[in-house]
């Protein structure tokens, strides 16, 4: 299977992706578009987002798994690396922004595997806190140079700005979605 995409160029000299420019112009039709092709631009730069966030996790989990350790168990270790105390499976849930549920599971994988353990919460007895072991902080070092050079070589070619300009945009459109999914929360499903 190729995994290679050839992007082209527009007028502007911007990126594009054709395959992708084609595919979103007949979702967002003619009669849904604006005058200035705003919907077109938009649907395509989510498409562009999406692959870019493919292309990130591909590299993650390349890197994480073959340690043993999955992509989002990655992003406990290294929260739970950076905190003082433990942290709480609901705080971090919310700060990896997935169930927690799915915290859950994680952390019993880590938990099992020695990188991690639950502990009581000295200031709320009835709560539990996730903490990192010592092997998880060995863990969290080892993997410290490999990601350093694997993020080197995915944004080569960016400038230092381009990368606080590029992080400003994916959070703006993070927030944006926070918005709409707290609207929708408070008018309720529509039938």
């Amino acid at each position: 299977m190729n995994d290679v995409h050839t992007y082209e160029r527009d007028p502007d000299g911007y990126l594009y992706d054709p395959r992708a420019r084609t595919a979103m112009a007949g979702f967002a039709g003619e009669a849904g578009s604006d005058d200035d092709g705003g919907d077109l631009r938009a649907f395509e730069a989510s498409a562009a987002v999406r692959t870019a966030c493919h292309a990130v996790e591909r590299l993650r989990a390349h890197g994480s798994e073959g340690r043993g350790v999955s992509a989002g168990a990655v992003d406990l270790l290294i929260r739970l690396a950076v905190s003082e105390r433990g942290i709480s499976i609901g705080e971090l849930a919310r700060a990896a922004g997935v169930s927690p549920r799915n915290v859950t599971g994680l952390v019993d994988t880590l938990e099992r595997d020695g990188l991690a353990r639950r502990v009581p919460d000295a200031g709320d007895r009835r709560s539990v806190l996730a903490e990192i072991t010592p092997a998880g902080r060995a863990w969290v070092d080892g993997f410290r140079t490999p990601s350093r050079l694997a993020m080197k070589a995915l944004f080569q070619g960016f400038a230092p700005e381009e990368l606080v300009v590029l992080r400003d945009l994916c959070l703006r459109l993070a927030a944006n979605q926070q918005r709409l999914a707290a609207h929708l929360r408070q008018i309720g499903p529509q039938t």
